[in-house]
């Protein structure tokens, strides 16, 4: 593929002002809509968020940047609020708010799975690795939720695309903060698909941070929202964990060519897998602006740098946001590596070896103390239909009990932790008919 984003024209930016009617555009209909176009566009949505948000700590913290430059970056971080609008609220009004969950976590599963598997650094690839476990078993707790609140087939919104079993146990999933930061890249060595892919995936799980934090209490059901409050924790740990990934001495207008950068590849990649010609319109568009903001940032590299934007980008898009169904992948991963937990340090190790001091325990001890909510989501659902709310092949879901063995710390557990034997016995009822 070579689409050099440099060398377009783009539009712009003072071509870019829309009206409120083009601004807010009808929905999709949840009932038809590809799965995969609801996973770019909320997707997109994180990217603007990260774009807007990003932009603002710029004008707070960049002493430097000269009046004029202040007053161009705040003309496109305008643009980035207006195209977030746009995205997010393509949206319909009639699809809950846990509808909307399984398309969050489905963006989860398979575009960090399409990372892992596109990505050339090793510790990197190991640490997306590790964080899609975590995410896979939210989409399987968040499924049971959707059939409990809502009556719907979690394949209602995956389209059969995304497996639901268990994964790393949630209630595993909290940890001392402080060990999950991570080794950096070195920003001279490592490669514009490095840093697009970790950009990309700050930005998706921020805005699921984001979106379970501010929504998670729109339900009345006491359990359901402590459910919310416990993931939206393990999404905080995950932003923490991606960008330190970061490097930190990156400049500021260093970043601001990545995040630039990020935009124009995910809108391009959007743009070349989109199958609704209404949403694809979109992407389009907001492509022709963002390369427009690219140029922008470009000149702003050579101004106060001296230095030209390829020594950081390449002269090539990359690919960072191409859905497909991920299932091969995710559970090859899934049998290897459950058992997985981070050493303390900034690397890994397996529960076995884990010391009886390790950090993390104290923290599950706390939070985990009156009982783990996505634990109590399964024993609800099995009081409902004597089984849990699984999609997959009849092989993989029968392995349940056993992943649960190979991924359940013995220290530290929750007093509602749903056994080995639970399990076995939920597998032995067949899989729930819709």
């Amino acid at each position: 593929m070579t689409f050099n984003a440099l060398k377009e024209k783009g539009m712009p930016l003072d071509k870019q002002l829309r009206t409120w009617h083009d601004i807010v555009k009808r929905p999709f209909n949840k009932y038809d809509v590809d799965c995969y176009t609801r996973t770019r566009q909320i997707l997109m949505n994180g990217i603007e968020v990260e774009a807007w948000n990003f932009k603002h700590a710029l004008a707070r913290l960049c002493p430097m940047i000269e009046e004029d430059d202040k007053k161009v970056i705040a003309q496109s971080r305008r643009i980035e609020d207006m195209h977030q609008t746009t995205v997010n609220w393509l949206t319909p009004a009639c699809q809950t708010v846990l509808e909307t969950t399984l398309g969050y976590e489905q963006v989860a599963v398979d575009l960090t799975s399409w990372l892992a598997q596109n990505e050339p650094d090793e510790y990197v690839k190991e640490t997306f690795d590790f964080g899609l476990l975590e995410d896979f078993d939210h989409l399987y707790r968040y499924s049971q939720w959707a059939y409990m609140i809502d009556g719907i087939n979690p394949n209602e919104i995956l389209q059969n695309q995304t497996d639901v079993v268990i994964g790393r146990p949630t209630q595993n999933h909290h940890n001392c903060n402080a060990i999950r930061l991570r080794k950096p890249y070195d920003k001279a060595t490592a490669a514009p698909q490095t840093k697009v892919n970790i950009l990309t995936l700050v930005a998706g799980e921020q805005q699921t941070h984001n979106f379970y934090a501010e929504h998670g209490m729109m339900y009345a059901n006491d359990d359901l929202r402590r459910t919310y409050g416990e993931i939206c924790d393990v999404e905080e740990e995950h932003v923490s964990m991606y960008e330190s990934l970061i490097d930190p001495t990156e400049s500021p207008f260093e970043k601001l060519l990545l995040h630039e950068f990020t935009e124009v590849c995910t809108y391009y990649n959007c743009y070349e897998d989109e199958v609704d010609p209404k949403i694809k319109q979109v992407w389009e568009e907001f492509l022709a602006m963002e390369i427009g903001h690219l140029h922008i940032a470009s000149e702003m590299i050579k101004k106060y740098e001296n230095r030209e934007p390829e020594e950081i980008i390449g002269t090539n898009i990359v690919r960072p946001c191409h859905f497909e169904s991920q299932k091969p992948y995710v559970i090859n991963i899934l049998e290897n590596e459950v058992q997985k937990r981070l050493d303390g340090g900034v690397g890994y190790t397996d529960i076995e070896d884990l010391e009886d001091d390790w950090v993390s325990y104290g923290v599950q001890e706390v939070v985990n103390g009156d009982g783990s909510p996505t634990e109590q989501t399964i024993r609800l659902i099995k009081t409902s239909i004597e089984r849990d709310i699984v999609s997959g092949d009849k092989k993989l879901i029968k392995k349940q009990p056993e992943l649960l063995d190979k991924g359940l710390e013995d220290e530290a557990q929750a007093p509602n932790t749903v056994t080995y034997e639970d399990y076995l016995e939920m597998t032995e009822v067949d899989v729930y008919e819709f």
